[in-house]
């Protein structure tokens, strides 16, 4: 006997609290490890090396609130937890929807959870190795003598998951071309169509989650249309089709042809 709808809804949601669980757990397990080593402290200064390395000699950050010295190291570090925790909990998603898939859909699981969590980290360490050290001495270089620049570190935090999170998801963009394409969603083709219309999007999207600097624009603009050109190249890739499926469907097409015409003999 088959399952109601109903008991078929619970066992969904059942199976989608123990997977956050999974993930929650995962998470946490790495922020303690995180936690002894090598500690909020180093792994915040690591991320405020570039602003630090451009502020004037001696110049320090401020925590203006209470409780900002210890409550801003401990988000930079469940920030890296996750980010570490990634893969599991993309497959914990992917795990999760895979049984609803056909099966040329879920052969991409696999795949895509590991292009799309090397993308995003890739996209994080291009904004922290080159866009950070580029636009903060921009700005140290821009401001005036008079003013001496001491920035909160809990500005600071906001404004690197900004970033963070906008490099990360724009240098997603060559996968989630894969998942329409492979979807059925668009074709290669309009997505060539659509070339110029995503170039001025992505010039618009940099001007937006950017500083107001040349500099970061085009950081963020120029890899976003050079990753949507290998979206593109990818998407050829898997749209092309199956030759054993195709000879399949043609030998198939030549038997039912033929015995068609063996009934008009008849």
């Amino acid at each position: 006997m088959s399952d109601s709808p109903e008991e078929s809804f619970i066992s969904h949601l059942v199976e989608l609290r123990d997977r956050l669980l999974r993930s929650l757990i995962a998470v946490a397990v790495v922020l303690g490890v995180l936690c002894f080593y090598p500690g909020p402290g180093d792994i915040y200064d690591f991320l405020a090396a570039p602003l630090t390395s451009a502020l004037p000699e001696g110049t320090k950050m401020v925590a203006i609130g209470v409780i900002t010295p210890f409550m801003v190291p401990l988000k930079v570090t469940a920030m890296v937890a996750f980010v570490l925790a990634l893969p599991f909990i993309l497959y914990q998603a992917w795990a999760f929807i895979a049984p609803g898939l056909y099966d040329h859909e879920k052969r991409l699981g696999i795949p895509l959870i590991i292009s799309s969590t090397f993308l995003f980290m890739l996209g994080m360490a291009f904004c922290y190795y080159f866009v950070f050290g580029q636009v903060f001495h921009f700005i140290a270089g821009f401001a005036p003598k008079s003013i001496t620049p001491a920035p909160d570190i809990e500005a600071y935090l906001s404004f690197v998951m900004t970033m963070f999170l906008a490099f990360g998801l724009a240098f997603e963009v060559p996968v989630a071309l894969v998942v329409l394409v492979k979807l059925g969603v668009v074709t290669v083709e309009k997505l060539k169509e659509w070339r110029s219309y995503f170039i001025v999007g992505a010039f618009v999207v940099a001007a937006v989650v950017t500083p107001p600097d040349v500099v970061s624009q085009l950081a963020l603009a120029i890899p976003m249309c050079l990753l949507y050109e290998l979206g593109i190249l990818a998407s050829h890739l898997v749209s092309k089709p199956n030759p054993v499926a195709v000879d399949a469907a043609a030998e198939a097409e030549m038997d039912a042809a033929e015995a068609a015409f063996r009934n008009l003999e008849k």
